[in-house]
Parts: C-alpha cells; structure tokens; sequence
C-alpha cells in the first residue's frame, strides 16, 4: 500500500474521476477527505465505498469558489484527521458557450471554480504541509489547457492558467519538498460527457479524433494519480501529463487539392 495511513483531501470527489480517485487513494491506504457541492447521497455512497478498504473518510461539503469555505474545509480536515497529506484539485466545471455570447456570470462560473477554487484549496492545504516540509499537491486539469475548443473559452482559458499555475507552485513550494505535478485528462467516461456517451454517433465522432480509439476509464485517471501521490514520485514536480490515449499528439495533415 503506497499510500498507508496519509491523509489525502479530493475535491469534486462524489463522482467521476474524483470518485475514482478517492476510491483507488482508499485501496492504497490513505484516509479520504471527500469534498463536493450538492451531492450529500453520492458522496455518502463512495464514504461507505471508502470504509470497505479499512481506512476513514470524512466527507465535507463546500462551494471551493468561496475562499471562506475553502478555508472552513481545510480547517475541518486537518482538525479531525491532524494533516493533510496530499491535496487533490478535481472540482471543475464546464459550460458550453459561443464567445460572442458568454456573459460575466459565464465567465465566473468557470474560472472560480476550475481555477480561482484550485489556487486557493492548494494554497491552504500547503499552509499545512509547509510545517512538516512534505506534500503533494495534484491539479486535475484537461487537454484543453493546451488544445482549444471553439464554444468553451471560459473553460479552456481557465484550465490553461490552472497549467501554469501548476508549475509555479512547483517552483514556489520546493524549498518545502511538496511536489505540485498536474494531470490533464481527455475525454474519459464521465457524468461530465454523458451526453456525448449516451449519442452513439457523437460517440463514434469522437472516438475516431483519439488514436487509441476509446474513451479514457476514471479508474485509469486514478492510477496515476496514485502514482504521483506516492513516495515513487519524489523527484516529479511542475509537470503536467496528458492521459488521452494520443489525443494531443496528432499532426493534422494537410493535403493540398491540387496534389503536392
């Protein structure tokens, strides 16, 4: 178990890739600080997942774009449990919008959450981890922090500061021998892409612009994860890896019509 006895805190931790996380934390040993909004039934059900491995969970409801209960939430974990181990930054959103029409509200939503929400949990989770000089601190980003998509500025334009936000507490926050590494998923079998899972044809779309011809598993998402909170991953800080199945590493051809 690599992750014996630490105490991991998860944001948007009731579904999707958070829940999985959490899950696979539990499976290596760590007790879980389950964080969502709204989500009182899900989260209930990944604690009692969570307790069937033998470790503890607490689960804490909080709105991450508010600095106040982000606080209040840091505060409440390091109370019951005593630390914070490892800081896993999963709660975002996104909102499909034409650029013309994106309104102030739009552009809130999105960036408080995605980004505003991340700076400020790994700030007060670091705050924590500082005193005994060790952490790990692990931003859930997207590919859309370094591909764009048409409709989803707000969103795109928050993930690529959450990537360099990455990096600069990874510099910021070595002296302190807490690793800030990044994880920036493609499209994995979420809540989030239900609607596109749900649409065969959308689907098939999809899947054809991956080279490796799928949809990304959440339980793939955790494993590496896992990875990057263990003692193996030391020496890995300031990176952010791509897990989507090739999706960033294509070369769009282009064929001229008239030949050459």
């Amino acid at each position: 178990m690599r992750l014996k006895d630490r105490i991991a805190l998860i944001t948007g931790a009731s579904s999707g890739i958070g829940r999985a996380i959490a899950l696979r934390f539990a499976g290596e040993g760590a007790h879980i600080v389950i964080n969502h909004f709204g989500q009182q039934a899900q989260a209930k059900n990944v604690c009692e997942r969570i307790a069937a491995h033998g470790v503890r969970a607490l689960n804490i409801e909080a709105d991450v774009s508010q600095v106040a209960e982000v606080g209040r939430m840091v505060d409440a974990a390091v109370n019951h449990f005593g630390r914070i181990d490892i800081c896993v930054n999963n709660a975002g959103v996104q909102r499909e919008v034409p650029f013309l029409e994106v309104t102030e509200d739009d552009w809130e939503l999105m960036t408080k959450v995605d980004l505003k929400g991340a700076f400020f949990v790994a700030q007060a989770c670091a705050r924590d981890m500082v005193k005994r000089r060790r952490g790990k601190i692990i931003n859930i980003s997207s590919v859309h922090q370094e591909i764009a998509k048409p409709r989803f500025a707000p969103y795109c334009a928050a993930k690529g500061g959450l990537g360099m936000l990455t990096k600069t507490l990874a510099m910021e926050l070595a002296e302190y021998k807490i690793n800030v590494n990044g994880i920036a998923p493609g499209a994995i079998a979420t809540p989030m892409n239900e609607d596109v899972l749900e649409d065969p044809e959308a689907k098939a779309s999809v899947c054809r612009e991956i080279p490796w011809g799928r949809f990304g598993r959440p339980a793939e998402v955790a494993a590496l994860a896992a990875w990057l909170a263990s003692d193996e991953a030391d020496y890995v800080t300031g990176a952010t890896y791509f897990i989507d199945g090739g999706l960033t590493q294509q070369v769009v051809e282009y064929r001229s019509p008239h030949g050459g």
